[in-house]
């Protein structure tokens, strides 16, 4: 059975937003101010890491950690330099 999980962060002044659809095959989409900046899929419930960029000047990379199970996904967000992730908070739609 696929469900989907919506997380979000506002990080640096820009709001990032993951939805992880779980099942078979999870899919992963990254939106950052509403543009869909990174998609993936994994297997079963395995960690997919997703690198993204901010639209700042210069662009700041970022790293989207989506993990769909077992049991309810999460998903981290790394900034550069930093040694600690920051949690996305589920949202519910």
């Amino acid at each position: 059975m696929r469900a989907r999980h919506h997380f979000h962060i506002d990080y640096r002044g820009h709001s990032v937003s993951a939805t992880v659809q779980t099942g078979h095959r999870p899919v992963v989409e990254i939106l950052v101010d509403g543009k869909e900046t990174g998609h993936a899929t994994t297997e079963h419930d395995r960690p997919v890491t997703l690198h993204i960029e901010l639209p700042t000047e210069p662009p700041t990379p970022v790293t989207v950690r989506a993990t769909p199970g077992p049991g309810v996904p999460r998903c981290l967000l790394l900034g550069p330099e930093e040694q600690e992730p920051h949690v996305m908070a589920p949202r519910i739609y």
